[in-house]
């Protein structure tokens, strides 16, 4: 199984658009709905053939921290001085996105788990998990108003770039802080 963030270069080849309110061929393609996103993995699938989706929550989280079970998929941090290398945030981005694999990669070798562009993912948002312990948890399966974002943008604050950090958006809304990646699964 793959997962990879897509870029606007990609997003156009599929759907023969670019949405995005930063236009680089490079960059994370941004505007975009939970509804885009799923119709992006629809036609992707057919062109392809194979399986391609967004991740769950679960699987998210899995790929960003990577191993880690610190508050950033590289360490504590503390006071947040290595996050530059690893995201673009608030104190660094100019207020933009960048093209993607720019910062570091985290040890399973995936960049920008973290800034550039919140990532949609396949759950319903909830509120918070219950205080049990859960394995590769399941989100709801009734409907609520809000899908699930994962990752902080360029314009967040540095601990919306933790691992654990996640939030809920009406799945119609799209915005230059939101992009998603997808999920290619082997045959």
């Amino acid at each position: 199984m793959g997962v990879t963030e897509v870029t606007q270069e990609q997003y156009q080849q599929v759907t023969g658009s670019n949405p995005s309110t930063f236009k680089n061929p490079k960059g994370p393609v941004e505007n975009v709905s939970w509804s885009d996103a799923v119709k992006f993995c629809e036609l992707l699938s057919t062109k392809t053939g194979k399986t391609v989706r967004l991740p769950t929550e679960a699987e998210w989280e899995y790929a960003c921290r990577a191993g880690s079970s610190t508050r950033y998929h590289y360490g504590e941090d503390p006071d947040t001085k290595e996050l530059v290398e690893y995201a673009w945030y608030e104190d660094n981005s100019d207020r933009t996105t960048h093209p993607v694999g720019q910062k570091k990669p985290n040890a399973w070798g995936l960049h920008d788990m973290t800034g550039n562009v919140w990532e949609w993912c396949q759950d319903y948002y909830k509120g918070p998990y219950e205080e049990k312990i859960a394995t590769d948890p399941k989100g709801p399966t009734a409907a609520t108003d809000a899908r699930i974002l994962r990752g902080g943008c360029w314009e967040s604050r540095s601990l919306s770039a933790r691992s654990a950090n996640r939030g809920g958006v009406n799945p119609d809304r799209a915005n230059s802080r939101f992009g998603f990646r997808v999920v290619v699964e082997s045959p």
